[in-house]
């Protein structure tokens, strides 16, 4: 027989009262040297989209399986990894910013025109990070500032490396459309990622360190 459980003993179990899925941060540091013209080869374009990236998410983790046959049963063994498409979801300003650097790192895989672009995938490849964010400045939530806020505590970092994306969605416009902002998605290829685990504040929205704190899942 299992023993009763308490809701106290499930509160105490409870760390931090949960990650929140509201409370991450996304970077992308900089698009790839070969798209010449970016807007985002100066800081501001990239302060702006840790702010105008509404979604995204932490990646899943896949093995498939290889069935092998053996007197009428299968045996399951480990095959190879493989990684999804990362899809981020963007507010548009009326600057345009973040939906023209996304159109000319797309236009620089293939021009518009005349179906040419950049042949060098270093290129044209660069690396992102999303970070989950705790609701106090250390993981346990402990707030060294009495409560006052203003930090939050970083409880894990993916670094996705090598990314370029394959699809800018849509933007529809309608007349039937009120009480809204634009905004659109990007779907990202991903070579593989890691996991970084790391309670160092997140104040002023710094670029992760590389490096620091990272596991690769191999």
């Amino acid at each position: 027989m299992a023993n009763a459980k308490t809701i106290s003993q499930f509160k105490s179990k409870l760390s931090g009262g949960g990650a929140r899925p509201n409370l991450f941060e996304v970077t992308i540091p900089s698009f790839p040297a070969g798209i010449t013209g970016s807007p985002w080869n100066s800081s501001d374009e990239g302060e702006l989209f840790k702010f105008m990236c509404k979604s995204a998410a932490l990646p899943a983790s896949n093995v498939a399986p290889i069935d092998v046959p053996f007197r009428g049963r299968i045996l399951k063994v480990a095959g190879d990894r493989t990684f999804d498409v990362w899809t981020v979801t963007v507010i548009n300003d009326e600057n345009f910013k973040l939906r023209t650097a996304f159109d000319r790192w797309m236009n620089g895989l293939s021009k518009l025109s005349d179906n040419t672009g950049i042949t060098n995938p270093t290129s044209y490849m660069a690396n992102a990070y999303v970070q989950q964010l705790g609701r106090g400045e250390k993981a346990d939530s402990t707030d060294n500032n009495g409560g006052a806020g203003g930090q939050h505590s970083v409880l894990r970092t993916y670094k996705f490396f090598d990314v370029f994306p394959t699809n800018i969605s849509a933007i529809d416009l309608s007349y039937d459309s009120s009480d809204t902002i634009e905004d659109f998605t990007v779907e990202f290829q991903v070579q593989y990622w890691t996991v970084g685990d790391t309670t160092s504040s997140a104040s002023g929205s710094t670029v992760p360190t590389p490096g620091t704190g990272e596991v690769e899942i191999k």
